[in-house]
């Protein structure tokens, strides 16, 4: 079966989402949804949207707070525009229907969390994705022009490779001509004159993530497939509290908010740590945060630390942390009287496909929004809440480039249907499950907060085993969701390990002992 379309949009979070309403003006529009609209990324972020809104705070306090956070190897430019740009991003997202939060004035209760200077942090208490998400799958769901495809999983982005004509990484003249989408046992081509990636984040190669279970990195490993420039993989932000539950996955998250309301971490023993290890306490940034944590466990073997909440009111902890409360409360978690176990957690991947300042990637018509892409803004380590802010700023970006002249293109012709020829039934899910299971083993333990050459190269050598295994497996097999999941997270896994063994210096969220 072949579709066609004028935009195709992979991803159905706040990236994909902006992106899909802005270009839906201009033409027809397919979503693809890995699970159902609601289930991203973008409904798991509890804290909130960064953005200037009032004095005493700057676009230049923002702007110098981003690039100290992220080691001064950001790209300014980039930065400069998604700070500049935030405050009219926020007012659309209000404008989309989105409720943040209000004091008694009727002024926007701005938070302020961890490398931040000032309060400007919009949130609705402490479930902010959840609630950007509600209003935007709201208008997506209304708008005549999108189609949403629900339980659909993108296997590949079609390019020239799939003609027979060889292209060369880095070479100016990939195209993209849209993707082969997996829904209900079928394969659909589905051809575009532009597509979008919005897939969000990789997670899922770690034991331990705030991630939903569908980040696997999907997006990523199709366009390194596909041969499109990538850059920064080895920074990789662990956020430092997440509740410690082993047997939950997602891990649930501890906003930093409430390190910004007054939570201070201490030790098992309720010792305060974090002067020890930066001038700001408990505000620090989250990699200093992260390896500090990481470190007072190893130096006294305990699995957890613990963050101490009780000098917030019990107002404020009701007001603005309900979520937080309520969960911890049916662990026998009193957050009003009683400290928080939490855990260090693969959080957020600063790097990815790389894009320019209007989200185009190095492969024509293809275009990349959100936690899958590099714009530049992080650098070495993503400020807090700086997240949904980029998103909307270059999915809005890649929205004004991609509809410039859309009516006179034209779809690829010739594209062959998906190949199965030769596969059978795979009866072997143990060995899709335990590979799965391995490559999360190798990434935590030796691709983790603190790497080394040694671990590095041991992590290597272990994840090229699982990669034969899996692409034998992958000829054979008809196609499955569980293995192209298989597939990604090995692509993306070799990713970060790559960056991290060319990273010849310890910056950011990067922290190799043997520099």
């Amino acid at each position: 079966m072949s579709v066609k379309t004028d935009f195709l949009v992979v991803g159905s979070g706040i990236a994909g989402m902006v992106y899909a309403l802005k270009v839906a003006e201009h033409g027809s529009v397919y979503l693809i949804s890995k699970t159902n609209l609601e289930e991203t990324s973008t409904k798991y972020a509890q804290g909130g949207i960064a953005a200037v809104m009032y004095s005493p705070d700057t676009y230049d306090k923002h702007i110098e707070d981003t690039l100290k956070a992220g080691s001064l190897i950001n790209n300014e430019e980039i930065v400069r525009i998604t700070i500049k740009e935030s405050t009219e991003r926020v007012k659309e997202l209000i404008e989309w229907g989105t409720h943040f939060d209000k004091d008694s004035s009727g002024r926007y209760n701005l938070a302020r969390e961890g490398g931040h200077s000032e309060f400007r942090v919009l949130h609705h208490k402490d479930n902010t994705g959840f609630e950007i998400q509600r209003a935007l799958t709201s208008k997506i769901k209304n708008h005549k022009n999108i189609t949403v495809l629900e339980n659909a999983f993108t296997i590949d982005l079609i390019t020239q490779h799939h003609l027979g004509e060889n292209v060369r990484r880095n070479g100016k003249n990939i195209e993209c001509y849209g993707a082969y989408v997996l829904r209900d046992n079928n394969v659909e081509t589905v051809l575009a004159k532009k597509t979008m990636i919005a897939t969000g984040g990789i997670g899922n190669i770690y034991q331990t993530t705030t991630n939903p279970i569908i980040a696997t990195g999907d997006g990523l490993a199709m366009a390194y497939r596909a041969k499109a420039i990538v850059e920064n993989m080895e920074f990789i932000q662990f956020h430092p509290t997440s509740l410690f539950n082993p047997a939950e996955k997602p891990s649930f998250l501890i906003t930093e908010a409430m390190r910004g309301s007054g939570a201070v971490l201490k030790t098992q023993n309720g010792k305060e740590f974090m002067y020890k290890y930066h001038e700001l306490g408990s505000l620090a940034p989250r990699d200093i945060v992260a390896r500090a944590i990481d470190n007072e466990m190893k130096l006294s073997g305990d699995e957890f630390v613990y963050l101490d909440p009780t000098s917030i009111s019990e107002k404020e902890i009701l007001d603005h942390f309900p979520g937080i409360y309520a969960k911890c409360l049916k662990q026998g978690i009193d957050i009003t009287k009683d400290c928080i176990p939490v855990v260090p957690a693969a959080h957020y991947s600063c790097g990815g496909i790389k894009t320019d300042k209007f989200g185009c990637t190095s492969i024509k018509n293809l275009y990349a929004s959100g936690e899958v892409a590099s714009t530049g803004l992080h650098g070495a380590n993503r400020l807090a809440s700086n997240s949904l802010l980029e998103a909307a700023v270059f999915s809005h970006r890649a929205a004004l480039d991609s509809v410039k002249g859309i009516e006179n293109l034209r779809f690829k012709s010739n594209i062959p249907a998906w190949n199965a020829e030769g596969t059978v039934l795979n009866e072997e899910m143990i060995l899709i499950t335990q590979s799965k299971k391995e490559l999360q083993s190798i990434m935590t333990n030796y691709v983790g907060i603190v790497r080394s050459n040694i671990r590095l190269k041991r992590a290597l050598d272990r994840l090229q085993i699982i990669y034969q295994e899996t692409e034998d497996l992958y000829d054979k097999s008809i196609i499955s969701e569980e293995i192209c999941e298989l597939r990604n997270l090995i692509n993306v896994a070799y990713l970060v390990i790559k960056f991290a063994t060319i990273r010849k210096k310890s910056i950011g969220l990067h922290y190799s002992i043997d520099y």
